[in-house]
């Protein structure tokens, strides 16, 4: 998995890795696997061990993965694993309505052939990707993964940050990277606040399989309570993100399966033919969670530990996905001009690189939840209107295609399709 094209960056004889990674999910293990490419030694510190991990049935859980993050997978070297596993998002179909009435007149329809470059993104299963990239890690010699360990505590020195682990080992390094989700310990422990709130809505999540193909398109149906993603798998397979009031969530949930699908079928609609269910059933509520900085001396956030938002866009892994091109990329160069990757100065850059972004993604999915989960009709008819209009003009449509994709901003390198 290393790139011999890349000169190795030598590791400190003061410190056990140069780079330590608190946070086994999806986010460390990609962001240390761009890292060893580039020459940093990097350590993975998981709470979960590696068994589980490598043994986690399918959740529900199921990933739109854009093309500019695919981008990413494929520069790290894990992208080979997941083709077999993964489905094109060809379209993307946007609609308003109540359930059982079907869709409003006006709506929104993508068509990735009108951008050059291909599919908007992939879908893909979230054990999938944990397996490829366990398999990675392991391959790779400049990364330390550490399972079922916990950090307790981290101290800051000059030069150094020093991480110590449930086990009593001690560990340090240049840099500390917080990757451990939205009650990030590591942010906590740093003293970085955070801003959010909850929805009041908690999301459905399971696969269907349905009776005809979804032909590689996904569907975003706007409903009072909240939205219902439909997002295709490959076969006749699709992934659903059902947001519901919590009251209504959990007496859905609750309910035997085929109870449950004479509650989705009235929303899901007939379209795809006959469904029924394709693996177990899960919740997740839902809230925004917004850390009140990226980054301080010697320790920076990614992922979820940054920013955890309304998967009413799809775009929460993305924008984790943009922090560990941006945060390796600004690393890397940092260690190639002589500087110290874990200075004030150098994880400032980091977090001026991905703050607006940030921030804006999250105050546009908390705006766009508003504004589709109500029933008000003077709000319906408008927002209607704003799709018919959107859909109309070939230029804003382009414009959210390309949105859509992850080719819009100032991209990082590996985001580009470029090596570190």
């Amino acid at each position: 998995m290393d790139n011999p094209k890349h000169p190795a960056i030598l590791r400190s004889m003061t410190h056990d890795s140069d780079i330590l990674i608190v946070g086994g999910g999806l986010s460390g293990p990609i962001l240390a696997l761009a890292l060893a490419q580039a020459g940093h030694s990097v350590t993975v510190i998981d709470a979960l061990s590696e068994k589980v991990r490598k043994n986690a049935a399918f959740d529900g859980r199921s990933y739109a993965v854009a093309l500019t993050s695919q981008r990413l997978l494929a520069g790290i070297g894990i992208w080979d694993a997941l083709t077999d596993h993964s489905q094109p998002i060809l379209e993307i179909k946007v609609s308003d309505g109540r359930a059982g009435e079907g869709p409003a007149p006006f709506f929104m329809h993508f068509d990735h052939a009108e951008i050059e470059e291909g599919p908007m993104g992939y879908m893909v299963q979230d054990r999938h990707i944990r397996r490829a990239l366990l398999d990675a890690m392991a391959a790779t010699h400049r990364i330390t993964h550490l399972s079922a360990e916990t950090v307790v505590a981290q101290d800051i020195a000059p030069g150094s940050v020093t991480v110590t682990l449930a086990s009593g080992t001690c560990l340090s390094g240049k840099v500390l990277v917080g990757a451990d989700g939205r009650n990030s310990g590591t942010a906590q422990r740093a003293g970085i606040k955070r801003t959010g709130w909850g929805y009041g809505q908690t999301a459905l999540v399971c696969a269907i399989a349905h009776e005809k193909p979804h032909n590689g398109i996904a569907h975003q149906f706007f409903m009072p309570q909240g939205p219902l993603a439909i997002l295709p798998l490959p076969g006749n397979v699709s992934s659903i993100v059902w947001s519901e009031t919590a009251e209504n969530a959990t007496h859905f949930h609750a309910l035997p399966d085929d109870d449950y699908l004479t509650m989705l079928k009235p929303r899901f609609g007939d379209f795809l033919g006959n469904i029924s269910l394709a693996g177990q059933r899960y919740t997740y509520p839902l809230s925004l969670s917004l850390a009140q900085s990226l980054a301080t001396d010697r320790v920076a956030l990614i992922g979820d530990a940054a920013h955890g938002v309304h998967p009413i866009a799809g775009q929460g892994l993305n924008a984790g996905m943009r922090d560990i091109a941006a945060l390796a990329q600004v690393a890397t160069d940092a260690v190639r001009r002589g500087e110290d990757p874990g200075s004030g100065a150098v994880l400032k850059r980091y977090e001026e690189w991905r703050r607006f972004d940030n921030t804006a993604l999250a105050m546009a999915t908390d705006g766009f939840n508003r504004l589709f989960s109500n029933d008000n009709i003077l709000i319906r008819n408008m927002r209607d209107i704003g799709m018919g209009l959107v859909n109309a003009l070939p230029g804003v449509r382009r414009s959210f295609i390309r949105e859509a994709a992850g080719l819009t901003g100032d991209l990082p390198r590996l985001m580009q399709g470029q090596p570190l």
